[in-house]
Parts: structure tokens; sequence; C-alpha cells
């Protein structure tokens, strides 16, 4: 049995679930986890609940969108070749505007 983890508004987390995905499910998932700087679990729990994902800038944040703008470019200098976009580039070309304008948003 999982040990049970107080949230902080007065409920204690004894449930445990878990579910399957494909591997391309699986990285769109860490990448979003990742650019918003919450735990996994907080993520998920959050995107459920169809709350907003506040993303609070922090360095581990700072590096997730700079691995992430690195492998962006590497995909566009792939297409400049003439290859096809792949749909997944461009949701996470999304994710990334839509979390640099929230930190700009902050400053």
């Amino acid at each position: 049995m999982s040990q049970k983890v107080y949230d902080g508004q007065g409920r204690w987390r004894s449930k445990a679930v878990a579910f399957r995905m494909s591997p391309e499910e699986d990285a769109q998932l860490e990448m979003a986890v990742a650019l918003s700087g919450l735990t996994k679990q907080d993520y998920i729990i959050r995107r459920l609940q169809c709350l907003d994902v506040v993303v609070q800038g922090n360095p581990r944040v700072y590096k997730a969108l700079r691995n992430q703008l690195a492998a962006i470019l590497e995909e566009l200098q792939r297409i400049a070749v003439g290859e096809s976009v792949n749909t997944d580039l461009l949701d996470t070309i999304r994710l990334i505007a839509v979390t640099m304008d929230g930190l700009q948003s902050e400053s």
C-alpha cells in the first residue's frame, strides 16, 4: 500500500492511480511537466481538474525551455532539408510560446 500524503487542503492522498501511455504520449507529458515546473503528480491533477497550470520561473523551467528550444532548432534544420513538419513539433512550439508568454507577463 502506498504511503498517505497530505495535500495541504485538508485531504490525505492515499489512492494510487496508474495508466498506460504510448511512448509518444509519455514524451509529450514529460515535456509539458518539465516546462510547467510542477511535479508530474501535481501537473496531472491540475489538468484533470481543469485548473490553470501556472508556471513559476525557476532554473529547472529555464533549463527545460532551453533544451526544448534546442530540440526544436534541430527539428527545424531537418525540415529545412525538405522533410515534413511533425504535429508533435507544432504542439511543443505552442506550449513553449504559452509558457514564455506567461513568464514575460510575470516581469
